[in-house]
């Protein structure tokens, strides 16, 4: 059973930055393993924001992009998202999202961590 867990969320103000970091355990983590943040604020449905492949190559959603980066360190198991210039409409729980292939087929969730972006 594959465990993610989510650290780096908070408060800050707008034009302010955040990293969250997403850890894998509980499995081998795999160069091919599709990586995601996601993002729900209350009342919204939840959005993806960022991507990241083997290559590895990224994608972004609009709305942050030229913002938000995503990066992994494989040896380390870890998936970042550094959040740049944040706005309040950043406002959400933000989960990461773990799709494998290898040595089995996978799609697993972390729990969310909280980002608020107030003054």
């Amino acid at each position: 059973q594959v465990q993610l867990v989510e650290s780096g969320g908070g408060l800050v103000q707008p034009g302010g930055s955040l990293r969250l970091s997403c850890a894998a355990s509980g499995s081998i983590f795999s160069s091919r393993d599709i990586m995601y943040w996601y993002r729900q604020a209350p009342g919204k449905e939840r959005e993806w924001v960022a991507t990241i492949t083997q290559g590895p190559s990224t994608n972004y959603a609009d709305s942050v992009k030229g913002r938000f980066t995503i990066s992994k360190d494989n040896a380390e198991k870890t998936v970042y998202l550094q959040m740049n210039s944040l706005k309040p409409e950043d406002t959400a729980v933000y989960y990461c999202r773990r799709r494998t292939t290898w040595p089995n087929v996978g799609d697993y969730w972390g729990q969310g961590t909280q980002v608020t972006v107030s003054s």
